[in-house]
């Protein structure tokens, strides 16, 4: 790719400084990640900061993804032993499903606190989570009113705050964070094309070239229907093929303005349903 992406913004550091203040607070931490990246949006911050707090990790965006794909994700953790679940936010059994799970993954300690002659009280849990991966629109499922800010774009949340979901849970909120440096740029790009980078940001050009070489080997068939193509087309250089693609939508050469057209597309699922990150390659490393 001609560029490199990194964006850690002050602010940044300030989520992070916060979420690091905080955590002692909970019993669990409630990792969102997106579930059409669920490796490569795994915050390594949130990991260093709350390595001795138990954590259930929650794929968001469940309906954007590969099913197929998105299940092997799911089995990879569990049998790692990250309590993970795929979700779809906006599905009105998700609160029941999530306390379910917390309880669950807290409930040894829920019945030492029991013995000792303690109330079980709320279980108080600390979300976080990429930009733009959705923690809001879950907030609102799980305290079943519109509580937290929802957006479309990254960084709606700007500042932490506590919620009742029910008798059982509380949560605390945080704004979306990324961390200071990427570990590869297939990491950063990945998340580019989720939108967990702010768009003004990058170069979308080098973003749907990416994305092209993962739709033209995982995807085909939605992608030649998208954009009228044919097999030969897809033998074309990533290039080649986003300027044929900018021809075929009718915009001459502005291959920016079909760049942004096709992450659009992406991003509303219009070339179907997808998991950027592949099982097989942690495997294989």
């Amino acid at each position: 790719m001609a560029s490199n992406i990194q964006w850690f913004p002050g602010h940044m550091a300030k989520a992070i400084r916060q979420f690091e203040e905080n955590v002692h607070l909970v019993d669990i931490i409630f990792e969102l990640v997106d579930s059409r990246a669920p490796f490569s949006s795994i915050n390594p911050e949130v990991s260093k900061i709350g390595v001795n707090k138990p954590k259930l990790l929650i794929m968001t965006k469940a309906d954007l993804a590969d099913a197929d794909k998105l299940k092997k994700w799911v089995n990879y953790f569990n049998n790692h032993g990250i309590p993970a679940m795929a979700i779809d936010s906006k599905n009105p059994k998700t609160r029941k499903i999530i306390t379910k799970k917390a309880q669950e993954i807290l409930a040894d300690k829920r019945q030492l606190q029991s013995e000792k002659g303690l109330d079980k009280k709320a279980i108080k849990a600390i979300c976080v989570g990429v930009p733009n991966v959705g923690k809001s629109t879950l907030l609102n499922q799980l305290v079943q009113k519109k509580s937290a800010a929802v957006g479309n774009r990254p960084g709606v949340t700007k500042g932490q705050q506590w919620l009742t979901s029910s008798s059982e849970l509380e949560l605390l909120d945080t704004p979306g964070i990324l961390w200071p440096k990427f570990q590869n740029q297939d990491i950063a790009y990945k998340l580019a094309v989720t939108g967990a980078i702010k768009d003004s940001l990058l170069h979308m050009d080098d973003v749907a070239l990416f994305a092209l070489k993962y739709f033209r080997e995982n995807n085909q068939e939605q992608l030649k229907q998208r954009y009228h193509l044919i097999d030969d087309d897809l033998l074309l250089s990533d290039v080649e093929l986003l300027l044929k693609i900018t021809s075929k939508l009718g915009m001459k050469d502005d291959y920016d303005r079909a760049s942004e057209r096709i992450i659009i597309d992406i991003r509303r699922n219009k070339l179907g349903g997808f998991v950027l990150d592949k099982v097989d390659d942690l495997d294989e490393g």
